[in-house]
């Protein structure tokens, strides 16, 4: 796989600046959206960090790989957060009606 992607780097870089991009606007980004022209700088330098990562990646380093871990680490959180709320949810529903079973 790693073979693969050095030989191909358009397909590497788009991957890693798509998951760069993934993970920063999930872990990184603020309630606060950006002006326009911080938000087009952000992207920029996001991209020139994209190619430094593929010049590593092309030498061998599993940069791809990483970041898909990173992705499925958040991916798990969020599954995680989910399942929690839901549980949370259910036991105040639960709670209520004998809350009001006690006041009568």
């Amino acid at each position: 796989m790693q073979a693969w992607f050095a030989q191909n780097p358009v397909i590497s870089y788009i991957l890693i600046y798509v998951l760069v991009i993934f993970v920063y606007n999930k872990v990184f980004r603020t309630q606060q959206k950006l002006p326009l022209l911080k938000e087009i700088i952000l992207y920029l330098l996001m991209a020139i960090g994209s190619f430094l990562l593929l010049i590593f990646q092309i030498d061998k380093l599993p940069i791809i790989q990483c970041l898909l871990v990173a992705v499925v680490l958040m991916l798990m959180v969020r599954i995680r957060y989910f399942v929690e709320g839901r549980r949370s949810r259910k036991d105040k529903s639960a709670s209520e009606p004998s809350a009001l079973n006690k006041q009568d």
